[in-house]
């Protein structure tokens, strides 16, 4: 498709629209089922009429002030996971490079964590503490692999070793913390929904605005980065750069999961690869990883609420499912 007389241009593949769609479809029918499921279940014409501003105050207080924030949430939420995981997996070119392996996630949630505890630190200050802990961490990850350039592998590896760090230094830290902080600190940790409402809803949804838009942007030239860089070097791309752009924009969409949920793991792994396979795309694709990590993460959080009789950390659903996953993908990478 070309608009603007040409000088903007992008292709749409068939297949991919479609599954976009689909996606699309579920996303919705389980932000309908979120909204009438609860200990209160509301028909789902009762949902209309308060989404609509009518009906009793008491079902539009569940329904638009209670429960959509938290729907609005968990899709915003996972499509930046999905976004971030698709990143880094292209950036790797390796399916376990998502930033909760690597170590990204880690070190936004130390940096969280010593906001928490140390500073008793608010919403904005603790979203600062994991956005400094996850470039920081980036930057080391980054220093460390570096031979000469930077393989996806060794990235990988070390990133492996460097979250095995930071995790013991959390546990620590949780340990070492006075007994109400650190209960607090250990729920946060655990990564849940749990609370959320408008207040954390607005604050996220202005900075999606903003870094979503920009990882689109940067789409072509991580497609060109994913054929290596002396081809990408000589199709004009700023390699460096470009590199360097993708990692902040990540690393920034990790924070931002982090700070107003805790470390929310294995979306960001999982989503890109569903994604790729659902859409059978040579690699992987930002608009399908968002959305399909919107879609797991809503499914999470619905069951770890209506699943079990008992209200769950959404982050003990995604961490079930995603052990299962990364066991899947060492075992496909050791045939290899």
């Amino acid at each position: 498709m070309r608009l603007l007389s040409g000088r903007l241009s992008f292709r749409l593949d068939g297949r991919a629209l479609v599954i976009l769609l689909l996606l699309l479809a579920l996303i919705a029918c389980l932000a309908a089922l979120s909204l009438v499921s609860g200990t209160y279940p509301i028909a789902f014409a009762d949902v209309l009429r308060a989404l609509a501003g009518k009906g009793e105050d008491m079902v539009r207080m569940i329904v638009v002030e209670w429960r959509l924030p938290r729907v609005a949430l968990a899709g915003l939420l996972g499509a930046a996971l999905g976004t971030s995981g698709a990143i880094f997996q292209s950036l790797t070119r390796n399916p376990l490079g998502s930033p909760d392996i690597i170590g990204f996630s880690a070190g936004a949630h130390t940096g969280a964590l010593m906001v928490i505890l140390m500073v008793s630190g608010g919403y904005y200050e603790t979203a600062l503490g994991a956005l400094a802990g996850g470039l920081l961490t980036a930057i080391a990850v980054y220093l460390l692999a570096w031979r000469k350039g930077v393989q996806g592998f060794r990235l990988i590896i070390v990133g492996i070793g460097v979250a095995a760090m930071l995790s013991a230094c959390n546990a620590w830290m949780i340990r070492e913390a006075e007994l109400p902080m650190a209960m607090a600190a250990a729920i946060w940790g655990a990564g849940s929904l749990n609370g959320l409402g408008v207040e954390q809803l607005l604050p996220v949804a202005l900075v999606l605005c903003v870094l979503l838009p920009l990882t689109f942007v940067l789409a072509r030239p991580m497609r060109q980065l994913d054929l290596g860089e002396d081809r990408a070097r000589a199709s004009g791309v700023d390699v460096n750069r470009i590199r360097g752009l993708l990692m902040l924009v990540g690393v920034a969409l990790t924070a931002l999961v982090t700070a107003t949920a805790g470390p929310i793991a294995f979306i960001a792994l999982c989503a890109p690869q569903i994604a790729r396979r659902l859409t059978r795309s040579p690699g992987v694709a930002l608009c399908p990883s968002a959305l399909t990590g919107g879609l797991l993460l809503l499914a999470a959080d619905w069951a770890a609420q209506h699943a079990f009789g008992v209200q769950l950390p959404v982050g003990v659903m995604t961490v079930s499912i995603g052990g299962i996953y990364v066991l899947f993908l060492l075992l496909r990478e050791g045939r290899k």
